[in-house]
């Protein structure tokens, strides 16, 4: 079957760079057309570390203008999505004799502080660890550290809003969608695609290509467009543990090792710890990265080298990989690549425009969309002016300062609710909480309850509005539900989730087509 429209951008990639450039063009008034293969950031997007952040490290391997830029865009996406970002401080204890003398800890912050544009978060303090109740759960050696500001993200459901944004605004937004093939005929590009959960393939037009696959770029450029031997970007493998609550502190920990690599100890969804992050080459499918037992080893052992109680696998509650696709730039070792992106144009006479996105980061997403909005304005004509840096994601339309403001709203308004609900309500939603909820006046009205603060109505909105698909998507990327329900509720989950998508229906009557 084949589109009628012809649409200026067709992207292909919904993970935080795809959906950022996506919604950046949308609002400008190109007409976009954006295909995910699985679901939003079901790759690299939601694998991160999930900091909004300048990138301390970064500055010992001079990347001043990726580092000036992320400080810059800190509090810019944080006014934008209050609901799912908020600032967060850290705790880098200091260790006479260390990786880092203080010294150069200290004026690497005090760049950091006033490198880029810091307005609302708080500078850097000098901490002593036997007086502050940050240094209770480390070991008695270190006495002293900094504490610094960057931001927290949800990583998944920055995703999805920006894609949710894109599609409000009038972008067609597909899913689970997989390019098939791509190829130029008259001053166009004709893209067929496959709709996974449908079987129905279709053929849409476009104006000009943008290959914001992550990880897959190269894959595009090889499955999709036939091209042999590309090798545009290095994948870097890093992984996550979740483990019980190891502190109460609400501040974060900044870990140097004796490798000279870095991770972080952060207070996870009230009851967790995350740890990470592991740096190391990858070589595999992007699909199938998982945790190795030697990562496992070398965050328990990294950690526990910090805290007084030490960290085992036996703690761990949930784990996480993803691969970063940086760009190739020769680095000898993983930890050393660039973090900073690289956006290229493909075009000649006639023929149509190709842009291709290597790298990125989630604090600098939307800047990286305006610099390809610059590109695509070059190849297919200037739309619109660079808009989104005042702009709010949806249900983020209150001041930053505001959150406890909407949670002490939404329990007026709903007095029945658990403030815990209340509380991830908000920072899932923000303002569009009270239409998930709509006009339930008790907790019936919420419908079936799955288990944690999992209820029908917000299963319903996830499918029929964030294209959730699978208990999956739920459980792991539209909420983190899935660390508080038991395997048999999520089972229960998944067979609802079938029926309101009608999957069985859909396969049955392929299954008669064929």
């Amino acid at each position: 079957m084949s589109g009628e429209n012809i649409f200026d951008l067709f992207v292909i990639g919904g993970g935080i760079n795809g959906c950022g450039i996506a919604r950046d063009a949308v609002g400008r008034g190109y007409s976009v057309a954006l295909a995910e293969k699985g679901d939003f950031a079901s790759g690299t997007s939601s694998a991160a570390t999930k900091l909004i952040h300048g990138g301390l490290r970064y500055l010992e391997h001079y990347e001043f203008r990726l580092v000036r830029e992320a400080l810059m865009e800190r509090e810019i996406v944080w006014a934008m999505a209050p609901h799912v970002i908020w600032p967060m401080r850290f705790v880098l204890p200091i260790q006479k004799g260390g990786v880092r003398p203080s010294w150069m800890v200290r004026l690497g912050l005090f760049l950091y502080d006033n490198l880029g544009g810091r307005k609302l978060l708080p500078p850097t303090r000098t901490l002593d660890l036997r007086q502050d109740p940050a240094g209770k759960p480390l070991k008695p050696v270190f006495a002293k550290a900094f504490e610094y500001s960057d931001g927290w993200v949800d990583d998944a459901r920055f995703v999805v809003l920006n894609a949710r944004d894109a599609a409000d605004r009038g972008a067609t937004i597909m899913n689970r969608t997989r390019v098939v093939s791509a190829h130029r005929e008259s001053g166009l590009w004709l893209i067929e695609t496959l709709d996974e959960k449908t079987g129905r393939s279709i053929t849409h037009k476009a104006r000009m290509l943008v290959n914001a696959a992550g990880p897959w770029v190269d894959n595009v450029l090889s499955g999709v467009f036939g091209r042999n031997d590309v090798h545009n970007v290095r994948l870097v493998q890093g992984s996550h543990i979740i483990v019980r609550k190891k502190f109460s502190d609400p501040r974060a920990y900044f870990f140097q090792n004796p490798d000279n690599r870095i991770i972080f100890a952060i207070p996870y969804e009230r009851d967790f710890t995350l740890i990470g992050t592991t740096d190391r080459d990858y070589k595999g499918d992007p699909a199938k990265v998982r945790i190795s037992e030697g990562e496992i080893s070398y965050l328990c052992n990294a950690a526990s080298e910090y805290f007084s109680e030490p960290v085992n696998s036996d703690d761990i509650v949930w784990t996480y990989s993803g691969v970063r696709p940086l760009f190739d730039d020769g680095a000898s070792k993983a930890q050393e690549a660039t973090r900073d992106y690289v956006l290229k144009v493909e075009e000649a006479e006639g023929e149509a425009p190709l842009l291709n996105i290597f790298g990125g980061k989630l604090t600098t997403y939307r800047r990286l969309a305006e610099h390809a909005l610059e590109k695509i304005g070059a190849a297919i004509g200037e739309k619109g002016k660079p808009w989104t840096a005042g702009s709010h994601l949806p249900g983020g339309d209150f001041g930053v300062e505001r959150y406890e403001a909407q949670v002490t709203s939404l329990l007026c308004n709903y007095p029945f609710l658990d403030r815990r609900h209340a509380e991830r309500l908000i920072r899932n939603y923000g303002t569009k909480a009270a239409d998930l909820l709509g006009t339930a006046t008790d907790v019936s009205g919420l419908g079936r309850h799955f288990g944690g603060t999992l209820y029908e109505c917000e299963v319903r909105w996830l499918v029929e509005r964030e294209w959730a698909f699978a208990a999956e998507d739920i459980l792991w990327r539209r909420t983190k539900q899935g660390l508080r329900l038991s395997r048999d509720e999520a089972a229960i989950l998944g067979e609802f989730v079938s029926m309101l998508t009608g999957v069985r229906e859909k396969a049955e009557a392929l299954a008669e087509q064929a």
